[in-house]
């Protein structure tokens, strides 16, 4: 059982609905579990290593390791512990704080996110040195997911971590796509795009064990450390000047990406590399497990995109707005209904010390204000890895009777929502969902259920 909360969750007059929703929920992130994916993909009988279709004969072979860094990442190096157990060399995996677990093999670092701290940077140091002893015929497995970007970091030139940590945060409220915000963390880090993949011996064989939680799967934003980049340093000074961040950046970073140069670049070609990638958790994992839970709760179900992007409160008035066109007309489906959508929404934070909340929380109080008063109907957002923004909180479920409880505690959703401290007014009406660090990092899971 993955929501904690559950009791907390029901207490609302739509008892059934939220039961379902939390079994959907439940369901979407059994489904979405790294480490029962891993234990499909890899086998090993004696010294034979199957990964996929690729079979590797020990015998043959030199030493393997482990690496890996993200909110997925646990539960990967778990399942390749119990598989592999003594032939692991050696092994460093980072972790989220507050990651729950122990590795016996693996060393498991623990470093902040979503902004980097000093654990981010030694980490990242550490696994430089591990892969820098690989040599010829080695295996390292490499379990790079969603998180590493700020879990593992190692600033280029005379950057340091403060002009990090200001620059995370100010891409963290910008309202930037992942794709544009990861063109400028890639660039400004010695390990990002590419550069650990180039540091581990050619003659090595790399397998990568990732998690997606990008929209299309693309690997150089799920992996990047380990695969070629896709992203110049025109991309990063284009995401910056787009999003008016030039003069509020710290100036060591926009003077490095304006005057780096071609010596600048990411890695854009390992085909030297033996680099082997598996997606063994698709970004949209939790929406078709979803899918196919409310279908079996009895819900005329459909997925109506697994790529929302833009304001979380935009995408969380329009789930409200499908939802009463569902409850007054049966359209675009007849009641039972469920609509399901994914992908990762983000808030545009315009004032200086915002509250505690997330890009989840935010829909779901956006969506409670919108299906105010109706009966019937719920709507969730959930972040899958269990941490929604900057927040212990997964997200939100909401009903028609969240607002004015809301109201009632007087507590104002509208006011709430401009000081971005949506999980106050989540936590006081009983709406938050508190999963804990789930070990999986798919796209966002948004849906509604009207009955």
């Amino acid at each position: 059982m993955y929501i904690k909360n559950r009791n907390d969750l029901i207490t609302h007059g739509e008892k059934a609905l939220r039961e379902d929703a939390i079994e959907i929920m439940d369901y979407a992130l059994l489904v979405a579990d790294p480490y029962y994916q891993v234990k499909k993909l890899i086998e090993l009988e004696g010294n034979m290593l199957k990964v996929g279709e690729v079979l590797f004969d020990l015998s043959l072979h030199g030493d393997i390791y482990v690496i890996g860094a993200g909110k997925a990442t646990y539960p990967i190096a778990k399942a390749l512990e119990e598989i592999l157990g003594e032939r692991i060399k050696k092994g460093m995996v980072i972790c989220k704080h507050g990651q729950e677990g122990s590795l016996e093999r693996i060393c498991m670092r623990l470093a902040a996110h979503p902004v980097p701290d000093e654990n981010s940077i030694s980490g990242a140091v550490d696994l430089l040195e591990i892969v820098s002893e690989t040599k010829a015929d080695d295996i390292v497995f490499s379990a790079i997911t969603g998180g590493s970007s700020s879990l593992l970091v190692l600033p280029v030139a005379d950057i340091e971590l403060s002009d990090l940590q200001k620059t995370y945060k100010l891409l963290l409220r910008s309202s930037m796509n992942i794709v544009e915000m990861n063109s400028v963390r890639k660039h400004i880090c010695r390990v990002k795009g590419g550069r650990l993949a180039a540091a581990v011996h050619p003659g090595a064989h790399l397998i990568n064990l990732t998690v997606s939680d990008v929209i299309g799967d693309m690997l150089d934003y799920i992996t990047c450390p380990t695969v070629p980049d896709t992203s110049y340093l025109a991309d990063a000074l284009a995401a910056i000047e787009k999003y008016n961040l030039t003069d509020v950046l710290p100036e060591k970073v926009t003077a490095y990406l304006s005057a780096a140069g071609p010596d600048g670049e990411t890695p854009k070609d390992l085909s030297d590399h033996k680099i082997y990638n598996y997606i063994i958790v698709k970004g949209d994992a939790a929406c078709t497990a979803a899918l196919e839970k409310a279908k079996e709760l009895g819900y005329n179900a459909a997925i109506i995109s697994t790529m929302l992007e833009g304001e979380s409160k935009e995408v969380g008035n329009t789930f409200a707005a499908i939802a009463k066109e569902i409850k007054l007309y049966d359209r675009p489906l007849q009641k039972p209904a469920a609509i399901i959508g994914g992908g990762e929404t983000t808030m545009k934070i315009t004032i200086e010390n915002p509250g505690e909340g997330g890009p989840n929380q935010q829909f779901a109080l956006a969506a409670a204000t919108g299906i105010d008063g109706i009966a019937g109907v719920v709507i969730v957002g959930l972040d899958t890895d269990g941490t929604d923004g900057v927040s212990n909180y997964a997200g939100g479920l909401v009903d028609g009777l969240s607002a004015v409880t809301a109201q009632q505690q007087g507590i104002n959703v509208t006011d709430t929502m401009a000081q971005y401290n949506d999980s106050a007014a989540l936590r006081e009406i009983g709406d938050n969902i508190i999963t804990g660090a789930t070990g999986t990092n798919v796209n966002d899971l948004k849906f509604l259920l009207v009955k």
